[in-house]
Parts: structure tokens; C-alpha cells; sequence
């Protein structure tokens, strides 16, 4: 309920004279029955576009911090994406992987349509990125069709540095579904799920019209990231560089005097005063 009174009277209206969405292939997306919506990612809004577009409901997985956060603000984001048909998504590994998974096919089980994006993560340079392999395996345990989808100008509406979005027009096409029940009994490994994959994102690619780049998007962003670290400025540098030559002169200044004072035996009296008497 509040999913449609979110689309058609709350957000909705406003996105579509803020935004002016564009759409082209709806008549791509299935009426009814299971299917998964796979798409590339430029930006936390792709997961407004594609349902406030498509003529169905469309339940995503989004990454777990949504749900985690705490205080007021952490209540109000979680409470959103649950009213919004999203569903927390494990992007570790292991039994949490497992667990989205799972959770993505009880949604196809029950017929509706599932999106997700096979990036695993926001792109951080509006290209398009290599594939996880997690949306063959639910291509494969499913059964269901795989619609393409391009989303397009959401890397353009909020650049590094800017709090606002831009207002700027947003395309999204849905392509033509993909079938591969040609796999159907075959033993799954990981060659098939790779060539599964990278069948979907070359069909995004083709739509989308972006550069592919080989590598998964989480390796380049962890490369931004540590390359990222704060040079130090030329008089900084000159500033250090004084400061150890100052350090250096000071400590061989302070070594020559212990070893005037460990050849004598003694330190030298200063000027004016008298030695130290050596009588009882």
C-alpha cells in the first residue's frame, strides 16, 4: 500500500517534474510472473528510477547498512527501504552472500520481479565494471527471465564534492529478456557462471552505451581510495627538511660535548670560576 501511495501521490509526482524521466522497452518487462531486473549502478537514486518507471512492483536488494543504522536517522532510513520493497543484501561473503541469495529467491518464488545489480556496488567513474557472479546463480536456481536494463544520466546528477543532486533528465530502457533455460540440468561451475554474467553485463553495456572496464568496481574504488591519501605541500616539506637538519646539528653538538667530557675525566670549569677543591 504504501509502496503505490509513495509512487503516484507522495515522491512520485515530484520526482517526474524535478527529474523528467524518460523510458523506453517497458513493453520488455513482463505483466506477471518472476523476473530479475538487472541494471548498471551510478547512483543511490537507480533504485527510484526503475520502479518509479516500471508499470510493477520491483523489490531490490540494497546493501545492509541501510538497516543497520542507529539513532533517529538510521530508524527513519530503515524504515524507508522496508516500505520501499527493499530487501538488505550481504555483500561479505560466505553465509551472508547465502542468506541474500535466499532471500532474492523467495521473492522470484513468489512472481514478482527482483532488481539487482550485478556490479555489486556503485560505480565510481560512470563506467561499467565486471560482474558478480551471484546473479547466475539466481538466473540459474530460479528459472526466470533476465530483463537488461540501462539506467541513464544518474552518473551526471551529483558529482564528488556536491550535497544536491543536480536536476537534470534520467533515462532508463529495459531490454529484451534474457533466457537461459538452455542450462537448465547441466552441472553448474564457475566457468558458467561466469559466461552467464558476462552475457548479462554485455546486454547492459550495449544498452547503456558505457565502457567496460574488466575489473570489479569495489577493487578500483579500494585503489581511489588508498591513492587518495593527502600529499604533503613543498613548504611542509622544507619545513621538515629544516627541522631534521636543525635535529641533526643539535644531537652532534650535544655528542661532541660528552665526548670533550668523557676525555677529561671531568667537565671544564667555566670562565671566572674557581676548580673544585680536592682537600678534605
Amino acid at each position: 500500500m504504501f509502496y503505490w501511495f509513495l509512487k503516484r501521490v507522495l515522491a512520485g509526482p515530484i520526482l517526474r517534474i524535478l527529474f523528467r524521466p524518460w523510458v523506453r522497452g517497458l513493453d520488455n518487462l513482463p505483466a506477471e510472473g518472476p523476473a530479475i531486473i538487472a541494471g548498471n549502478h551510478n547512483h543511490f537514486m537507480d533504485s527510484i528510477f526503475v520502479p518509479l518507471l516500471a508499470p510493477r512492483p520491483v523489490v531490490y536488494l540494497a546493501k545492509k547498512d541501510y538497516f543497520t543504522g542507529r539513532g533517529i536517522k538510521g530508524a527513519v532510513t530503515r524504515w524507508f527501504f522496508k516500505l520501499n520493497n527493499q530487501l538488505p543484501m550481504d555483500r561479505g561473503g560466505g553465509s551472508g552472500s547465502q542468506a541474500s541469495l535466499e532471500s532474492g529467491l523467495k521473492v522470484l518464488g513468489e512472481g514478482n520481479s527482483l532488481g539487482i545489480y550485478p556490479e555489486g556496488t556503485r560505480s565510481p567513474d560512470g563506467k561499467l565494471y565486471r560482474g558478480r557472479t551471484g546473479i547466475a546463480r539466481l538466473v540459474l536456481e530460479s528459472g526466470a527471465p533476465v530483463i537488461p536494463v540501462a539506467i541513464i544520466g544518474t552518473d551526471k546528477l551529483q558529482p564528488a564534492g556536491r550535497l544536491v543532486p543536480k536536476l537534470r533528465r534520467v533515462g532508463v530502457v529495459f531490454g529484451s529478456p534474457m533466457d537461459f533455460s538452455k542450462y537448465a540440468g547441466l552441472p553448474v561451475d564457475r566457468f558458467m557462471l561466469r559466461s552467464v554474467t558476462d552475457e548479462i553485463m554485455y546486454e547492459i553495456m550495449r544498452l547503456s552505451g558505457q565502457e567496460y572496464v574488466d575489473t570489479y568496481a569495489s577493487t578500483v574504488k579500494t585503489k581511489l581510495l588508498t591513492s587518495a591519501k593527502p600529499k604533503k605541500s613543498e613548504s611542509e616539506k622544507d619545513s621538515a627538511k629544516g627541522s631534521g637538519a636543525a635535529k641533526a646539528k643539535g644531537t652532534a653538538k650535544t655528542q661532541g660535548a660528552a665526548k670533550t667530557q668523557d676525555s677529561s675525566g671531568r667537565d671544564e670549569p667555566e670562565s671566572g670560576t674557581e676548580s673544585p677543591s680536592t682537600s678534605a
